[in-house]
């Protein structure tokens, strides 16, 4: 039986992103994968309770999250990407 390859990490996602000044608000201003981008966000979301309590795949913007997500109070798990996508150089 032959053993499956272990897989290698995207290099699209190991690069480096600068996160722009709304961004770098929530996660730092240093450039990091996006990998490290989401560990972030989500590690902001979750310390400030921003995680809608009803509806888990909903995230209640704060006054730093809402600069990231043009002005939403809330977006969903999915847009958030999209969303985080638009703040980085």
């Amino acid at each position: 039986m032959a053993k499956k390859a272990a897989r290698k990490p995207n290099a699209a996602f190991m690069k480096p992103v600068t996160p722009n000044e709304k961004l770098a608000a929530v996660v730092g201003a240093a450039p990091l994968p996006r990998t490290e981008l989401t560990k972030k966000l989500w590690v902001y979301i979750k310390k400030n309770k921003l995680q809608d309590a009803k509806v888990r795949t909903q995230i209640n913007a704060d006054d730093k999250l809402k600069a990231v997500f043009g002005g939403k109070a809330k977006v969903s798990m999915f847009e958030m990407t999209k969303l985080v996508s638009n703040n980085l150089k």
